[in-house]
């Protein structure tokens, strides 16, 4: 029987506000525990940031003062669940390493949404993306090896394939090809309306991680190559935001978010592996019951509406589960490796005429490729170790791609 938040009963809000104690829970190991640990985490902590924010917007949008201090009890404990979880991160990952686990969710969890989407416009999004973020890990793990002598194979596991993609010196468009249609919340599937929502929250956790941290990094080659893919995951969050149904109300708006939430925690409460992650987990999920439970009595209270005019199906989807996706992830590059957007759809290269915006923004922002820090940052891997950093299990699918000796930044440009 399908999990329904909706028909769970739920404890006061009040009693959801934890003590000091229990936001420091026990870090997981980086080189013990599965890396899909860490990456439930991230995405786990952009689900909360997220949260947090759209309270904050709520908030700034409403009148009513007893509205307003029920969305921020509810905020409250939004972000203490985000502080909570930020501490499972042991205190000896750094902020290379942290990313390495930003990059692999962003390619599992995207690479398992396009499989079970069914809006093609939705998937399509998600395939284009995703190639990206596949290189992104890719020019990580190549500077994590020169800084570090670590090899990123250590913290993604056998799960995940690290080489190159769309270059990433490729992905730099005009922001007017970011803009697609959004879905229809009335027509479109459960799990699509959740996997919009779901994958936004998590490019935008990506994004501010980069932007705000970036410039922590050691050395100014690092801190070039954070700018760069930044600015590429604004693009993913412009490009995933308007993929959402833009109609809903801020009373509906708030509800699909404690449900989602709910929907998360509840997944990533039946596929985490580690006991005490896991525990977290269930704790979490009873708190976002709470939640839910208070955007329903006020969706009743404002707007006099029953939850089921807005989710008509309170059961869950489909959960998120973590797994290897290796040959879905080849099979797109080899399909669409030298697609780029243009306006609301993707369009191979060779098709797209010269004087398209995405040619005018590379000429604009690139006045030499050969010191673009995502490019430069590989062929200094090769200068210094004689090839480039990759765990394949076989020969990459696009010959272009293939030489671990050059890196090729005129690909897909």
């Amino acid at each position: 029987m399908k999990f329904n938040p909706f028909k769970e009963k739920a404890k006061s809000l009040e009693s959801c506000i934890m003590d000091w104690k229990k936001l420091s829970p026990k870090p997981y190991k980086k080189l013990e525990a599965s890396p899909y640990t860490r990456v439930r985490c991230i995405l786990m902590n952009g689900t909360e940031y997220e949260s947090v924010w759209f309270g904050h917007q709520f908030h700034r949008h409403a009148i009513d003062n007893d509205l307003r201090r029920s969305l921020a009890l509810v905020r409250r404990n939004e972000q203490q669940q985000q502080k909570l979880i930020s501490s499972l991160k042991p205190v000896d990952e750094n902020l290379l390493e942290t990313t390495i686990g930003y990059e692999q969710l962003a390619v599992d969890l995207t690479a398992f949404l396009a499989q079970h989407v069914k809006d093609k416009h939705v998937k399509d999004a998600l395939d284009f993306a995703l190639l990206e973020d596949f290189d992104h890990l890719y020019r990580y793990a190549n500077l994590l090896e020169s800084d570090f002598g670590a090899k990123a194979e250590d913290y993604v596991g056998d799960y995940t394939e690290i080489m190159p993609a769309r270059p990433t010196i490729a992905h730099h468009r005009h922001p007017y090809d970011s803009v697609k249609e959004p879905i229809c919340n009335k027509t479109a599937t459960p799990f699509d309306k959740c996997a919009v929502n779901i994958i936004t929250a998590a490019e935008q956790q990506t994004m501010n991680y980069y932007m705000n941290l970036g410039d922590f990094y050691k050395n100014q080659k690092g801190r070039e190559v954070y700018t760069e893919i930044a600015m590429v995951e604004e693009q993913h969050v412009t490009q995933y935001g308007s993929l959402i149904d833009p109609m809903p109300s801020w009373f509906e708006m708030c509800l699909m978010h404690e449900y989602i939430e709910c929907y998360l925690y509840y997944s990533m409460m039946c596929d985490e592996s580690e006991p005490n992650v896991k525990k977290v987990w269930e704790m979490l999920l009873e708190q976002e019951i709470a939640h839910l439970h208070a955007a329903v009595k006020n969706l009743k209270k404002y707007e006099k509406k029953d939850y089921d005019e807005v989710i008509p199906d309170g059961a869950f989807p489909e959960l998120i589960s973590f797994k290897s996706n290796k040959e879905y992830i080849r099979n797109v590059i080899t399909n669409t490796a030298t697609f780029t957007a243009n306006r609301e759809g993707y369009i191979e290269l060779s098709k797209l005429p010269k004087d398209a915006d995405f040619y005018k923004y590379q000429n604009k922002i690139i006045k030499d490729a050969d010191k673009v820090a995502s490019h430069k940052v590989v062929e200094e891997h090769i200068e210094k170790f004689g090839q480039d950093y990759r765990v394949q299990g076989k020969p990459h699918p696009i010959k272009e791609l293939s030489d671990r000796k050059k890196d090729n930044n005129t690909f897909a440009r």
